[in-house]
């Protein structure tokens, strides 16, 4: 079964499908322990890997190197990746789906953003005319062998929403996610018009999306929920604190809790996950 098959499968079972968003390999071991499934973030990928915002700086080759480097390590999760607006040209987006479907991505996400583009929940986005977004979507639709593809709109006007919204479920993309919907109403206006599509909803931290649980979003029938940055906020967080508490003990490292707390016997053992067990000695992965 091809990893698009599965996860296409994920989504079709009962309740809303959680993909949780990865920035890095690190972050990924640790959403591998909790979930089955990740969202390969442009927000978490751009900030980790460049240091910049979202807006349009990711080189797809970084990106499919990435997402080579997590189906290797997690052969069994499934994998859907944020390709932005297909790097601007319908034949570089082609190409890139080629190639993400050749190492293994179980899906990705199409926006129909112009550049300069924004995160989906920052203000001053623009979208391409619809059929020109429509053109690049069908000729991946039609390069994909079985990836599953969603189809977002990043509109904002309110008629306008409605109308692509219904306009991509009439194509054959797999899901349809509109970005930024900034309330429970709005899902289910939605969800009217894209009938029978599956459809994502993407919540992020201080974004502009209501916070709901899995169990309301299944009552809202959303088949699908990425989050994009829990990882990334929490561990901007966690390393501000900990830098704080070691300016303030003068350099001195705190002490680690064996139940608890995270050394480097807990660190390696994490990532010893990754490295299939014929190649680990009985010791471990030592250092």
């Amino acid at each position: 079964m091809t990893y698009g098959k599965q996860l296409r499968e994920r989504i079709a079972g009962p309740g809303t499908t959680p993909l949780i968003g990865v920035y890095d390999m690190y972050s990924a071991s640790i959403a591998a322990k909790h979930y089955d499934g990740m969202f390969v973030s442009g927000f978490g990928f751009a900030a980790s890997y460049y240091g910049l915002p979202d807006i349009g700086f990711i080189a797809w080759p970084d990106m499919v190197a990435f997402v080579q480097r997590l189906r290797g390590a997690f052969p069994h999760h499934h994998l859907l990746v944020d390709i932005d607006d297909g790097y601007v040209d319908p034949e570089v987006a082609c190409h890139v789906v080629e190639g993400l479907e050749r190492i293994g991505a179980s899906g990705v996400i199409l926006e129909d953003q112009k550049r300069p583009r924004r995160c989906g929940h920052a203000d001053g986005k623009q979208v391409l005319p619809l059929e020109e977004y429509l053109e690049k979507l069908n000729k991946v639709l039609e390069t994909r062998k079985d990836l599953v593809v969603v189809a977002r709109t990043d509109a904002t006007d309110e008629h306008d929403i409605l109308h692509r919204a219904e306009r991509l479920a009439a194509t054959d993309a797999d899901v349809v996610l509109v970005d930024g919907v900034r309330s429970v109403e709005w899902i289910k206006r939605i969800r009217k018009v894209v009938g029978d599509k599956p459809l994502l909803f993407n919540q992020i931290a201080g974004g502009k999306s209501p916070r709901l649980s899995l169990g309301e979003l299944t009552d809202l029938s959303v088949d699908v929920a990425i989050y994009s940055t829990p990882c990334l906020f929490a561990a901007h967080e966690a390393m501000n604190s900990a830098l704080t508490d070691l300016k303030e003990a003068d350099g001195r490292l705190p002490e680690v809790d064996a139940a608890s707390g995270v050394g480097v016997k807990a660190s390696t053992s994490l990532l010893e996950r990754n490295i299939a067990p014929e190649r680990l000695t009985p010791e471990g992965v030592g250092v």
